[in-house]
């Protein structure tokens, strides 16, 4: 036989694309070429192919006089990374006839060492979603990717470590009942939430002394979902308060967690493990903009991406290039990012919770009593300009973190525990869900509400609506403030299982507008 079909897949922005490979063999000099709009890396497969091949005890394909031509159908996809080279060493086995097996209805993706091994890829949850849906029966990876792939039901996992092994698994010319397979079906796997990361990281709340008012609209924001800006003097918390935040949301479930996998895989940030709780992601304000939103030639995901359903923490948030404030805006209005290039474009996910810190000036201490502010006016005037009017309508929750009383510093925390103010949000997210499926909307927090379900599903009495009103015409409150007002008011009665927003409620959220024009 001189030719050969075989199939694998690749990563296509955040979905698996099915690749068909075919291998056609013919007389001639030796020469090995692959077509298909390879890029360098599925390019240079050539040489560990040969070389995996003949350290797995066959001949080189070298040692042969031959044309092999390798085409990777579609022919307009563009082909990238080492996802096909198992699947073309097979395909080129089976060509030359030392290997007999049906093809049809098996994927194999990996990368070869120059000895045969099985090197682990990026995106195995994805790609093998894909290959379920299109109808495949089994799929052939690497060992380390096999407990990823093997959480999609209704495909047999087979996680190898060498091609030798996937070779002596499906080759079918020899005795089958004399054959000792090496590999089996990789079980499933389950999604088991051992103890919380983000509490071993992270910390707890008690820890914190002080700053009861962050705390709060911590609370606050993690309940529904809200954006919030911490400011103040360096060395007041911020920064500790951010991190110890994720451990306030609640764990993710299965859906989201076969969600956000997917996306760490196919960025490669999974480190072959589940991401079973919400992501925190926290990129250096020197990021570059195709860093944080995603983009490329080939538009890939960004932070904002990688944040989805969790948290994105931009520390010293004026110190970013204004072009990456600004791109937020998209993102923090429509929980998804547009990416359009000249050879392609993508819309990603990016329903996240922003926490920014930043201090009040370039020397962090204007309004600040112990310390005299050493900055220029020109020096303030551009740090405020840092920030523009619409990004800064679009963040919830403006929280001033102060200094704190020395007195209490010393001794052992004594605030509230992590766990027991998850509790309260817990309970206040399951309000939310609850009151959206009455409505019938998919949404899951106040903060996806849009003016139609405001109107639905927050009456507002006449007393609290002029209240309202009143307030926002004093502060010049955009309607973009004064609608995120009545969301802000609407998760702090969740929080108080209240079923009417309250006079109260709306107060204590206009509390949280910035003191700034809006």
């Amino acid at each position: 036989m001189s030719f050969a079909k075989v199939y694998s897949a690749q990563v296509n922005l955040l979905r698996g694309a099915i690749v068909t490979i075919e291998v056609d063999l013919s007389r001639g000099l030796h020469s090995f070429s692959i077509v298909g709009l390879p890029d360098k890396a599925v390019d240079e497969s050539k040489d560990r192919v040969n070389g995996a091949i003949k350290n797995s005890g066959f001949k080189s394909p070298k040692a042969k006089n031959q044309k092999i031509v390798v085409s990777l159908s579609p022919a307009d996809l563009k082909k990238e990374g080492p996802f096909f080279d198992l699947a073309i060493a097979i395909a080129y086995l089976k060509a030359t006839g030392e290997i007999k097996f049906n093809s049809e209805k098996k994927i194999f993706l990996g990368e070869l060492g120059l000895d045969g091994t099985l090197r682990s890829i990026r995106g195995a949850l994805p790609l093998t979603e894909e290959a379920k849906r299109r109808g495949y029966e089994e799929i052939y990876l690497p060992k380390e990717n096999a407990m990823e792939a093997a959480l999609i039901d209704g495909i047999a996992v087979f996680g190898a470590s060498s091609l030798k092994e996937v070779i002596e698994h499906i080759n079918e010319s020899k005795d089958l009942k004399k054959k000792q397979r090496k590999i089996s079906v990789q079980p499933k796997t389950k999604i088991i939430y051992t103890k919380d990361i983000r509490e071993i990281k992270g910390g707890d709340f008690a820890d914190i002394r002080g700053q009861e008012g962050a705390k709060r609209g911590l609370e606050i924001a993690a309940a529904g979902s809200h954006n919030i800006a911490m400011y103040g003097p360096p060395g007041t918390g911020k920064t500790m308060l951010a991190r110890v935040f994720s451990g306030l949301l609640p764990d993710l479930d299965t859906e989201e967690v076969l969600e956000i996998t997917g996306i760490h895989s196919v960025a490669g940030a999974t480190r072959d493990e589940l991401v079973c709780f919400p992501p925190f992601r926290a990129p250096h304000h020197t990021a570059s903009y195709v860093s944080l939103i995603g983009g490329g030639t080939y538009p890939k995901p960004g932070e904002v991406t990688l944040a989805h359903r969790g948290v994105l923490f931009l520390d010293e948030f004026p110190e970013f290039e204004k072009r990456v404030i600004e791109s937020l805006r998209q993102p923090l209005e429509d929980n998804i990012v547009s990416i359009s290039r000249a050879k392609g474009s993508a819309i990603f996910p990016s329903n996240f919770i922003l926490v920014a810190a930043m201090n009040p000036c370039p020397c962090g201490n204007t309004g600040n009593k112990q310390k005299a502010c050493i900055c220029k006016p020109s020096d303030l005037d551009r740090y405020k300009r840092k920030l523009s009017g619409p990004i800064i309508d679009r963040i919830d929750l403006w929280i001033s973190v102060g200094n704190v009383d020395y007195k209490k510093l010393g001794g052992e925390g004594t605030g509230e525990k992590s766990s027991k103010i998850k509790e309260r949000v817990s309970r206040a997210r399951i309000i939310q869900k609850n009151r959206f499926k009455k409505f019938g909307r998919t949404i899951n927090t106040n903060s996806e509400m849009n003016v139609k379900d405001l109107g639905n599903m927050v009456k507002l009495t006449s007393e609290v609506r002029d209240l309202l009103d009143d307030s926002a015409l004093r502060l010049a409150l955009s309607a973009r403030a004064y609608h995120r007002v009545i969301k802000i008011a609407r998760t702090i009665a969740d929080l108080e299982n209240s079923e009417e927003v309250q006079a109260n409620h709306i107060l204590e959220a206009i509390q949280y507008r910035p003191k700034v024009n809006n």
